[in-house]
Parts: structure tokens; C-alpha cells; sequence
């Protein structure tokens, strides 16, 4: 070989790799989401893609967002996290700990972004400062904030006394929701009765709550009860029945009142997880953040049509009100 050509061939060979890298990082990374229920009903999403674009991400780009909704039937789920990791998504990002649930037992290697109430609790972390393994993301502490529910309930409707609780019992982070809600339905001399809310004993839970002689309803932060949202508000107008909800989305749908985790804010909060991810950072090594954002909304309509008079205090407290 002749020494220009030899000259030539070497500089070729030394610029390979960083070609190579070059071509590596503009590769288009896939992020995989389930949710729960239908287009349109996740606010989280919503926060998700705000805090993508907030990080530079062009979604469509250099970013592929795989969405799949489960159109409210759980056992839907776990076909949806295997069809995302056929399409060897970079990071699986999921809301609620039932999905979080079928995304590990899925995998144990593709990084997993989890939103949970009791993501130790589900056995989704071992600690949050030390996750360990696939998984991280954030905890929305509704075991803490479940026990305000009924302190909220209790001051729009002082007459209170028996409260129906409709709530997941396959959802690992439901249990401390309960045990919070019932210690606090002792402290103020309340009467506490759970009602499944599977998607298939919903409808026999509506019947019960409504030959049982309760005067308000607790509408658990289970995301397989999105759908239902709808259902059960007409539920709670037809009965006369005053209700709140750890969702916030069921105040804007007739609800009387919410008491729920920003689900905007902790969408764009993943994102950070998601681009560090991207990035090269081991879920294992990133802790699981607490939300601390927890927002009261009241709608003054309903409880009108409820007949009752929304004390002022909780008015001025209130972070959104729908007149």
C-alpha cells in the first residue's frame, strides 16, 4: 500500500468511533406508557410531555412516545407492557402501582419510571433512597394525605357519621391508604365500610352503597377507577350522596370535592427521571422522590345540588373551585 493511501485509510479507521458515537446519540429513543384508561383522561401524560419538550426532546423527533391505553380493563395491562418491550422501548413509564406491578414482573432490565402511592409497600423499591434494581420514580404519599380525606369530608358535611369507601384490594398501595383512613375514622368517631372497586365488582359495590345507609362515599386514588369517574359521579347525584375523591380529574367530571397529588406536576417531575435515564443513569441508583404538591378542589355546583353550604374555610383553602 502506498504511504498516502496507508495515511488515508488510518485516519478512516481513527474517525470510525467517533462517527459511530456521533451516530449513537442521535439515535431515537423510545419511551413506552400504559395507562389505565382512555385518550385523553390521563393529566400525567400531559405533565409527562411538558417535561419531555422542557428537556429539549423534539416527541416525533428524537423521541418516540409509545402510548397504549388499557380503555379501562385491567387485565389489559400486561399484554400492553409486553407489546412496549417488543418494540425494545429505552425506559417504561408507569402510572399507578398496578401498572408499575406488571411492568416488573415483565422485566427485570428495562429501566422502569413508576408513579405510586407505596412504592416500598407494592415491593417495587427496596428504600427510597436506594431503590435498587429496574425501578425509580415517585412516591405520591397518598397513604399520608388518605387520612385527610376524611377530615375534609367530615368539615362539608359535619353531620357525618357512616362513610362508604370505595377502594382496590389488588393494589398493594391501597393497604396504607386503609389503615390511615380507618385510624382516622376512630379519632373522629367515624364509621369506615369498604367496598371493592375491581372493575368487575364495581357495579355490585354501587348497589350495596346505595341500600346501605351511609351519608358520603370516599372515592380511593386506585387509577383502575379513572374510567369509572364518570360512572360513579352520576352515581353519587342520583343518590344524593356527597363524595370525594383522591383523583382530581373527578371534581371537573360533577364531583364534589378532591384532595389529590398534582398528577400534572408529577408527570413533568418523571421527565427528569426519564432524560437522566436516557442520559445513562442506573434506575438503581436514583432515588424515588416524594410529592410533596397536594391540591384541594371543591365544586361549588354540585354541592349546591347537594344542598350544601361549602364552609369558608375550606373555600379559602381550596386550590381550585368551579363555580
Amino acid at each position: 500500500m502506498k504511504r498516502r493511501e496507508f495515511i488515508a485509510a488510518l485516519g478512516s479507521a481513527a474517525a470510525w468511533p467517533v462517527v459511530a458515537r456521533a451516530q449513537q446519540s442521535e439515535r431515537v429513543r423510545r419511551v413506552g406508557y400504559v395507562w389505565i384508561g382512555t385518550p385523553g383522561s390521563d393529566i400525567g401524560l400531559a405533565g409527562l410531555r411538558q417535561g419531555l419538550v422542557d428537556r429539549g426532546y423534539v416527541i416525533g423527533r428524537n423521541l418516540l412516545l409509545e402510548v397504549r391505553y388499557a380503555e379501562g380493563q385491567p387485565d389489559l395491562v400486561s399484554d400492553l407492557v409486553a407489546e412496549l418491550l417488543a418494540l425494545n422501548v429505552d425506559v417504561l413509564a408507569t402510572p399507578g402501582t398496578p401498572i408499575a406491578r406488571a411492568a416488573q414482573r415483565a422485566t427485570s432490565t428495562v429501566p422502569i419510571v413508576c408513579i405510586s402511592g407505596d412504592p416500598i409497600g407494592a415491593g417495587l423499591v427496596k428504600s427510597l433512597s436506594h431503590p435498587g434494581g429496574n425501578i425509580t420514580g415517585l412516591s405520591l404519599l397518598s397513604g399520608d394525605y388518605s387520612a385527610k380525606w376524611l377530615e375534609l369530608l367530615k368539615e362539608m358535611v359535619p353531620r357525618v357519621h357512616q362513610i362508604a369507601a370505595l377502594w382496590n384490594p389488588d393494589n398493594q398501595g391501597q393497604a396504607q391508604q386503609m389503615r390511615n383512613m380507618r385510624d382516622a375514622a376512630n379519632s373522629l368517631s367515624l364509621e369506615l365500610t369498604t367496598f371493592s372497586a375491581r372493575s368487575s365488582e364495581v357495579e355490585t359495590s354501587l348497589t350495596a352503597i346505595a341500600t346501605t345507609n351511609v351519608d358520603a362515599l370516599i372515592v380511593t386514588s386506585d387509577p383502575s377507577l379513572e374510567p369509572l369517574l364518570a360512572r360513579i359521579v352520576a352515581f353519587t347525584a342520583a343518590h344524593h350522596l356527597p363524595a370525594l375523591y383522591g383523583s382530581s380529574t373527578a371534581v371537573g367530571q360533577g364531583g364534589l370535592m378532591s384532595y389529590s397529588a398534582n398528577l400534572f406536576a408529577l408527570g413533568r417531575r418523571a421527565a427528569d427521571y426519564v432524560d437522566r435515564i436516557l442520559k445513562g443513569a442506573r434506575p438503581a441508583e436514583l432515588p424515588v422522590e416524594q410529592a410533596t404538591e397536594v391540591a384541594l378542589k371543591v365544586n361549588v355546583r354540585t354541592a349546591k345540588a347537594l344542598g350544601l353550604t361549602v364552609p369558608p374555610t375550606l373555600l379559602a383553602r381550596a386550590d381550585e373551585v368551579i363555580e
